[in-house]
C-alpha cells in the first residue's frame, strides 16, 4: 500500500507526541504522589484502553499541526517542535475537561467524561493539573531552541489561554441569553477555537524559523482552519451522527447554545426564532426544530460559511508558499478536517 505524504508522517509523529506527553506527564515526579489524579489522567488521554486506543486518545490534529508546521519550514526537523506539541495537546485536554463539566456532557470520545466518572470538583482539579503540565511541556523547548523562541512560545501560549477562556466565558454566557447576533458568534469562536489552532501553526513556523510573513500567512491558515472547523462542529451538534461523534447532538440545542445554525436562524425572525424566545427547549422537540432550521435556511448558511473559510484557509497556506511533502502533508490534513464525517 503507497502511504500518502500524511499517513506517514502521521506514523512518525503520533508516537512521538505521545512519548512526549508522557514524559511530561506520567515521569513528572510530583505525579508520582498522586496516584489517583494520575489515573485520571490517564484515562482523559487515553492511555489505559488495551484496544481501542485510537477512538479514546482523539487524532492528536493540534500537536500535527505544530510538527508539521515546523517540518514544512525547516525541511524535516520537526522533532525539535515536539514540547509544543505536546503543550498544545496538553492545554486543549485542559480545555476539553473543563468544557464537559460546564456543558454537562456524560460523553467524550464515546466513552464517561471526568466529571461524570469522578466528580466536578476532582474534574476540575484534573484540568488545572493539565493546565499546569502543558506549561512545564512548553519548557521543555530549552532543549531544542534558542531561549529568544522558548520565550515567544511561552508568549504565544500565554495570550492564547487567555483567548480561550475568554471565547468559553462568552459560550457560557450566552447560554443566559435568548438572543444574540452574528457578530457575537465570531468574537465567541474566534477565542474558543481559532486561537488554539492559529497557535499550532503559529508555534510551528516559529520553532521552524520561518520568516515573519510566512509565519503570518501559517498563523492566518490556522485561525481559518480553526473558523471552519468549529462551523464544521456546530452543523454536527444538530445534525450529526452520535454514534461517529462520539457526543450528543441533543446538547447543543437543550443547554441553549448560540451556534451558527442557532444564531442565523435568530436573525430571520421565523417560527424558529418565536420558539426559542418562548422558552428553554424540551428533549421531544429536538427533531422538529432541527428540520425548522433547514427550512429556513440555517443548515445551507452553515455549510456556506464553511466554504468561506476552508477557502480562506487554503488560501493562506498557499501565501504560505511551502513546497516540500510536509507542506503537502499540512495541506492534507486541513482538507481531512474540513471533510469531517457526519
Amino acid at each position: 500500500m503507497i502511504l500518502t505524504s500524511l499517513q506517514q508522517f502521521n506514523r512518525q509523529m503520533q508516537p512521538a507526541i505521545d512519548q512526549t506527553m508522557q514524559r511530561v506527564v506520567l515521569s513528572h515526579p510530583l505525579i508520582h504522589h498522586y496516584q489517583g489524579l494520575k489515573e485520571m489522567l490517564s484515562y482523559h488521554l487515553g492511555w489505559d484502553a488495551a484496544s481501542n486506543r485510537s477512538e479514546v486518545q482523539g487524532k492528536r490534529i493540534r500537536p500535527l499541526l505544530v510538527l508539521l508546521t515546523c517540518a514544512a519550514c525547516n525541511d524535516h526537523r520537526w522533532e525539535v517542535a515536539l514540547p509544543a506539541a505536546a503543550a498544545v495537546e496538553l492545554l486543549h485536554n485542559f480545555s476539553l475537561i473543563h468544557d464537559d463539566i460546564e456543558d454537562r456532557s456524560p460523553l467524550r470520545r464515546g466513552r464517561e467524561t471526568v466529571w461524570k466518572k469522578w466528580g466536578d470538583a476532582l474534574a476540575i482539579n484534573a484540568g488545572d493539573a493539565l493546565f499546569s503540565l502543558a506549561f512545564q511541556a512548553i519548557y521543555l523547548l530549552q532543549e531544542t531552541c534558542p531561549e529568544k523562541i522558548v520565550l515567544q512560545s511561552l508568549h504565544i501560549m500565554n495570550n492564547t489561554c487567555v483567548q480561550l477562556t475568554g471565547g468559553q466565558h462568552l459560550d457560557i454566557s450566552y447560554e443566559n441569553e435568548r438572543y444574540i447576533g452574528l457578530d457575537d458568534y465570531w468574537k465567541m469562536i474566534e477565542g474558543k477555537t481559532a486561537a488554539l489552532i492559529s497557535a499550532c501553526t503559529r508555534l510551528g513556523a516559529l520553532i521552524g524559523g520561518a520568516p515573519d510573513q510566512q509565519q503570518h500567512n501559517l498563523s492566518e491558515f490556522g485561525r481559518s482552519l480553526g473558523i471552519a472547523f468549529q462551523i464544521q462542529d456546530d452543523w454536527l451538534g444538530i445534525w450529526g451522527n452520535a454514534a461517529q461523534t462520539g457526543k450528543s447532538t441533543e446538547s447543543d440545542l437543550l443547554a441553549g447554545k448560540k451556534s451558527l445554525p442557532i444564531v442565523f436562524a435568530l436573525q430571520k425572525r421565523g417560527e424558529f426564532a418565536e420558539r426559542w424566545l418562548s422558552g428553554p427547549i424540551q428533549p421531544d422537540e429536538i427533531e422538529y426544530l432541527a428540520g425548522l432550521l433547514i427550512e429556513e435556511g440555517a443548515q445551507r448558511h452553515t455549510e456556506e460559511q464553511a466554504e468561506v473559510y476552508t477557502r480562506q484557509a487554503l488560501q493562506s497556506l498557499e501565501n504560505a508558499n511551502l513546497t516540500n511533502d510536509a507542506g503537502e502533508a499540512l495541506h492534507e490534513l486541513a482538507l481531512t478536517l474540513l471533510k469531517r464525517s457526519s
